[in-house]
């Protein structure tokens, strides 16, 4: 199973830097958005939880979470406000809107770690990374064989239809070595002429649109390819 995957989402871009930074020190998989409005883009059922800014642009930390909650396949998603708006009546406001817990501007990096801890021992239930049948995921690279999509955080990757088959065998065992010649066998259909390189030249392509996860994708010469965690 990958890490426990936490979205940040403030405008201050310096402080989502320096939260990204020091929550993956701690372990955490993490991915930043400098507005609600895009963070509202991305694959948020793929996060176990949400620290989320109050005053932001056109759609609030509050709006946000309003949205968030009032849909089935986010509204078990935990979330902490992060935030100036350190009065009562913001405080319970949030509250009341099914936030998990409250911080106030400035805080301490071991409190948000320390709340985000307590917040996850309170919220057990399994989300997205614990894959169905037709999701294959590492961290924030996944496919999903049902709308024949690869995202990687979220956002799209444009990958071609075989290279989309290599990579799903490939996150299918992990650590598993698939030589040249099963991966013919297996993606390329019987009446189609490729050779050994057809298949370098697919994982070559591949691997540069799935960076950072392309080192994952590991040559064993003299046998094959494997993906490893």
């Amino acid at each position: 199973m990958g890490k426990t995957r936490v979205l940040v989402v403030d405008d201050e871009e310096s402080l989502c830097e320096i939260l990204k930074f020091n929550l993956e020190k701690a372990g955490y998989a993490v991915d930043t958005a400098l507005s609600a409005e895009e963070a509202l883009t991305m694959y948020l059922t793929d996060y176990h939880l949400i620290l989320l800014d109050v005053m932001m642009g056109e759609i609030s930390g509050f709006q946000m979470a309003d949205i968030l909650k009032k849909k089935k396949e986010t509204a078990h998603i935990p979330i902490i406000f992060c935030t100036a708006k350190d009065t009562e009546d913001d405080t319970v406001y949030g509250l009341q809107l099914g936030a998990d817990d409250y911080i106030s501007k400035p805080f301490s990096i071991r409190e948000v770690l320390a709340r985000i801890e307590a917040v996850l021992r309170r919220n057990t239930r399994p989300v997205s990374e614990q894959p169905a049948e037709n999701i294959r995921q590492y961290e924030s690279l996944k496919l999903d064989t049902t709308s024949k999509r690869a995202s990687l955080g979220g956002r799209d990757v444009s990958l071609t239809k075989t290279e989309f088959e290599i990579l799903w065998l490939l996150l299918q065992s992990p650590g598993r070595v698939y030589s040249r010649d099963s991966l013919l066998r297996t993606v390329w259909p019987d009446d189609v002429l490729v050779t050994d390189r057809t298949v370098d030249v697919h994982i070559a392509r591949m691997r540069k649109k799935i960076a950072p996860y392309d080192k994952h994708i590991v040559t064993r010469l003299g046998y094959g390819y494997c993906f490893e965690g």
